[in-house]
């Protein structure tokens, strides 16, 4: 029953991340505006608006200027499957702080996806975003510390943001901004701030750049990409920042057991 729950309501929030992208940034009003479409404005029905099925049923172009429709059903498909991941794969129980960070934490994936839905089309991580996520990062931290009393909490976390914000600082400026933009750098707060140790925030690099190269590798060879090509780096540290949040200790676990420690 929680998991429906969690599936439906993600859909739900997933037709809002597309219509939030698009009036983020072109500026607009999303709590007053209705949705429209972005070729000939005209306001949309209730009929266009349900999750995924309004899509196929239009076959993806406009009801009224049957003209492609921008949004993607991939994204509205994505949140669902990140909620229904994060509930069974959750590595703490669902009560005390577990169930705390558990809320805190699908909260961030929202904010996740519309992060990496933005960089992805548009190369830019907004502040509009990315502080509101290094505030619910924030309560995550003092509210596991309000729960445990553990001082590590507040130690890693330090440690965290000091790996991978502190390494994108010292990178933009190294490179006055060519090798990684100032938004990573800012989004690397919030990111260290979960992650919440120096081991975890270390995976956390170490899988975005894996999945990086896994993308931009088969690109290079097939001449599709080269050294010049921009590639968004926020979607890939948000994908590390979800391995390690879900699967970090088991793969730690697994690593540590490999060496016989």
């Amino acid at each position: 029953m929680i998991l429906l729950a969690l599936i439906v309501l993600g859909l739900c929030l997933g037709s809002f991340v597309n219509a939030f992208v698009w009036r983020l940034h072109e500026d607009r009003d999303w709590v007053k505006e209705r949705s429209e479409c972005p070729h000939c404005h005209h306001v949309l029905a209730p009929l266009d608006l349900i999750p995924v099925l309004s899509w196929l049923s239009l076959r993806g172009k406009c009801r009224y200027c049957h003209k492609p429709i921008p949004d993607s059903p991939l994204v509205e498909l994505l949140v669902p499957l990140l909620f229904a991941l994060s509930y069974l794969y959750w590595p703490l129980t669902l009560t005390g702080v577990g169930l705390f960070q558990f809320v805190v934490w699908l909260a961030c994936v929202l904010l996740f996806v519309i992060l990496a839905v933005y960089d992805l089309r548009w190369y830019l991580l907004p502040d509009k975003v990315v502080w509101p996520l290094t505030g619910l990062a924030v309560v995550w931290v003092a509210g596991t510390f309000a729960y445990t009393r553990d001082i590590q909490t507040l130690i890693g976390s330090a440690l965290g943001v000091g790996i991978v914000s502190g390494l994108f600082y010292a990178l933009h400026k190294m490179s006055k901004g060519k090798w990684i933009g100032f938004g990573d750098v800012k989004l690397g707060i919030s990111l260290g701030l979960l992650a919440g140790g120096a081991v975890e925030a270390c995976m956390l690099l170490f899988f975005a750049s894996f999945i990086g190269v896994l993308i931009s590798a088969p690109l290079v060879a097939a001449g599709k990409a080269g050294r010049k090509t921009k590639l968004p780096f926020g979607p890939l540290l948000i994908a590390g920042a979800f391995i390690v949040q879900l699967f970090g200790a088991r793969i730690l676990d697994w690593y540590m057991a490999l060496l016989g420690i």
